[in-house]
């Protein structure tokens, strides 16, 4: 099944580069050190603890794991893999060159060979769902030990990979531990064939985010830039399709409060232009981050339009509308806001999301809505209501703190497994 599955990649592996090429044309940074994807790693390392991270998310999810393997083995280098320039820009902004970081190569032998041979990893720490069948064989011949952290399986993607579950089978028992966020996706992996003495239920390392440091400063300096005394929310990540829903929903709230201010990042550097001119089309008075301009007092959106700020926006807003809840995508990471003892507020798909959200709802320190109207109509409420906004605020940073302590034992997994690679 496996073999199958490689021709097959061969086979599609120029439309794979025609689609990079093309999302290079709206970001170029897909065009570069396109060389890293086919194994041409710019490292010679005698040994390295390589860690992967497909995206934004997941980097900014593992980072206090780097930063606690750092000190705990300053002499190894640390490699981290990204598939995406987002991925990797927050890997360089955190760590800069104390970090070494390169593109994954491409889940064909021959790319994962060549990489291995130029970095000869102690260890791959996969982190959440990046299950990629050759790169799991791969390692598996080279006696690399694969600890896939903070892992997670919503019943849709258990239901895809039910239906290749020979190849999902071979794929995961070529694994040495998993460290899954739930007692619920636990069960999905068994499932799937997964042997029970290989994982374990850690709790999602998410719950373990750290703060930026001078994060309070920064957060008082954009706060007096974009108004003290107004209303100020902020819609996080927001996919395509999903804009249309939140510009609504802004032109709704400034009929009761004219001063509302809308934070609006995309997900997608890719998409900021686009996110500007959709906002301008709709007649509203919009300024973008990059533009460093100090007079905001009569701006009704400030697009972030930049990389690695996502934590300072929040701390700026009174309300976080986490996106990709909207749209098809399941959610996103709803903790970052929380642990600012921010209220949430999402759409109704969170299934990339399930244990965390259901959480938050139990506890009231975030509610769901169905569209546009209800958007406003929430927002217009905790606007109203500061005690309210604060008291839901409060709830959602309880579940952050009730919940800390998967990092501790994801770390002494990864430090067990390291110690045995560097006696033999």
């Amino acid at each position: 099944m496996r073999i199958l599955y490689t021709i097959l990649f061969y086979l599609v592996l120029p439309f794979v580069l025609m689609r990079l090429l093309w999302r290079s044309y709206r970001l170029p940074e897909y065009r570069k050190r396109i060389k890293e994807r086919f194994g041409f790693c710019p490292y010679h390392l005698d040994q390295c603890i390589w860690i992967h991270a497909v995206s934004l998310g997941e980097s900014i999810a593992v980072t206090p794991l780097i930063k606690a393997l750092k000190e705990l083995y300053p002499q190894i280098p640390i490699l981290v893999t990204n598939m995406t320039p987002t991925g990797a820009a927050h890997i360089k902004t955190t760590f800069g060159d104390t970090v070494k970081q390169v593109y994954v190569p491409y889940d064909l032998p021959c790319f994962l060979q060549r990489f291995l041979k130029r970095t000869h990893p102690l260890i791959a720490i996969v982190v959440e769902t990046e299950l990629w069948p050759n790169l799991f064989f791969v390692c598996q011949k080279n006696q690399i030990p694969i600890f896939v952290v903070n892992a997670r399986l919503s019943e849709k993607s258990a239901a895809g990979y039910q239906r290749f579950k020979g190849l999902t089978k071979q794929m995961l028992n070529n694994v040495h531990t998993i460290a899954v966020q739930s007692q619920a996706e636990l069960q999905r992996f068994l499932d799937l064939g997964l042997e029970s003495k290989k994982a374990f239920v850690s709790g999602s390392i998410k719950f373990d985010v750290e703060l930026p440091e001078n994060l309070i400063l920064k957060r008082k300096a954009l706060r007096e830039k974009l108004g003290a005394d107004r209303p100020v929310w902020i819609a996080a990540s927001t996919h395509a399709g999903e804009e249309e829903i939140v510009l609504a929903a802004q032109k709704k709230v400034c009929h009761i409060f004219q001063t509302a201010l809308l934070i609006l990042v995309p997900r997608h550097p890719d998409r900021f232009n686009a996110v500007f001119t959709l906002a301008q089309l709709q007649h509203f008075r919009i300024k973008k981050r990059s533009a460093n301009d100090n007079d905001l007092s009569t701006t009704e959106i400030y697009l972030g339009d930049s990389v690695g700020e996502m934590m300072l926006f929040y701390a700026a807003s009174d309300v976080a509308f986490v996106a990709g809840s909207f749209a098809a995508i399941g959610g996103h990471n709803m903790l970052e806001a929380a642990v600012l003892s921010k209220p949430i507020v999402t759409g109704p798909q969170l299934h990339n999301f399930a244990e965390i959200s259901k959480m938050l709802l139990e506890k009231k320190g975030m509610c769901k809505v169905r569209d546009a109207g209800e958007l406003a109509d929430t927002l217009i409420k905790l606007f109203k209501d500061d005690k309210y906004l604060k008291g839901m605020g409060k709830n959602a940073e309880s579940v952050v703190a009730s919940n800390r302590g998967s990092l501790a034992k994801q770390l002494a997994q990864a430090k067990a497994i390291i110690d045995v690679q560097l006696n033999k």
